[in-house]
């Protein structure tokens, strides 16, 4: 980011680059919707772009460049509709989706196929802020330091909200085991 504070566009590339697939899925999965993750995607390189004069090293990049993107999630969730409110995308795949290998029968990945269901259900199921703690830390490898400072609360907190997710994850994915096997 200082390369490219300094003037040099490859660094920003550089960074696009890095960031841009984890970043947007990062939003994908939070609003659960594309539209509106593509536009706070944007929104957030935008203001990447425009911070770029000002940016000081006070945490890694990434930290940086999620607090911003955390901060553009919070503007939008206040300003649409409540935290609790947030609704799940209907699954978008179907049985002919799933692309055939012809080498393996078709059980396997059908119970992979309902496996991955249960879990993006299961974590879909999460209030919000566990559900923020619990992508930050799996998808994008983050600690649980630096998802504190992206959500500004104390490393304690965070602590408990990657916890209870994963805790509600297993136990929701106990019980939707345990009504498919009835």
């Amino acid at each position: 980011m200082l390369d490219y504070q300094a003037g040099d566009m490859s660094a920003f590339e550089t960074l696009y680059r890095k960031h841009k697939g984890p970043l947007y899925r990062y939003f994908v999965r939070q609003l659960h919707n594309q539209q509106l993750a593509e536009d706070l995607y944007q929104d957030t390189w935008g203001k990447v772009i425009n911070a770029a004069v000002q940016y000081q090293v006070t945490a890694k990049f990434t930290t940086w460049l999620y607090k911003i993107a955390h901060n553009l999630l919070i503007d939008h969730v206040r300003a649409v509709k409540p935290l609790d409110k947030v609704t799940a995308l209907g699954e978008d795949q179907t049985m002919d989706s799933l692309e055939a290998n012809h080498h393996v029968s078709p059980e396997p990945q059908l119970l992979q196929q309902q496996q991955a269901d249960m879990l993006k259900s299961c974590i879909a199921k999460l209030p919000p802020v566990q559900k923020e703690a619990f992508l930050l830390n799996i998808e994008m490898g983050m600690t649980a330091a630096m998802i504190s400072d992206i959500a500004n609360v104390t490393l304690e907190a965070t602590k408990s909200r990657i916890r209870y997710a994963y805790k509600s994850i297993k136990q929701c994915i106990a019980n939707q085991w345990q009504e498919t096997s009835l």
